[in-house]
């Protein structure tokens, strides 16, 4: 696997890994994540064009294909993981752990402190699978405004449904 920037042209690919990223939540009854649907070509281009919508892709015959991608974008000193998705094809061989290292990577050199993200807390791939990467829950009281924004969102949109938590991983 390799880790680039996404190209325009990929966008819909994209939008299909999220989807099959997604489809495992209906077997722990969240129909409703499994269901929703993927962020818009004009979001996803938005981030592209920001530099911060990158791929992982693996080298085939018909050229590079995405596995997995992540969006990111600074909110209050920290690089704030938007959305971090491997398709089950690539699930379980580092792909996610490889996205968000390079995250880190591109976050340090511009001097952010930390990596944040939102996510539910009792998915197995989700807040313990970010625990073993060392991230750690952020008290309520702890958020800054951006992640405060980021959850009410989240809320509005009804995510909230399932417990859900902000976490941060140091750098």
């Amino acid at each position: 696997m390799r880790i680039r920037l996404a190209t325009r042209a990929e966008l819909p690919a994209l939008q299909d890994i999220e989807r099959a990223a997604g489809a495992p939540f209906r077997d722990l009854g969240m129909p409703e994540i499994a269901d929703d649907e993927p962020p818009a070509l004009d979001e996803l281009e938005r981030y592209r064009r920001a530099g911060r919508c990158w791929v992982a892709v693996r080298e085939g015959d018909e050229g590079d294909l995405p596995a997995a991608y992540l969006l990111a974008e600074p909110v209050d000193g920290a690089l704030h993981i938007e959305q971090v998705s491997v398709h089950p094809r690539a699930a379980r061989r580092g792909v996610g752990r490889a996205l968000l290292a390079h995250a880190a990577d591109r976050a340090r050199e511009e001097g952010l402190t930390a990596l944040t993200l939102t996510t539910f807390t009792d998915v197995p791939w989700n807040a313990p699978y970010y625990a073993r990467l060392g991230f750690r829950p952020l008290p309520e009281a702890d958020l800054t405004p951006g992640l405060r924004a980021i959850r009410a969102t989240e809320a509005a949109h009804g995510m909230d449904r399932w417990p859900r938590l902000c976490m941060r991983a140091p750098l």
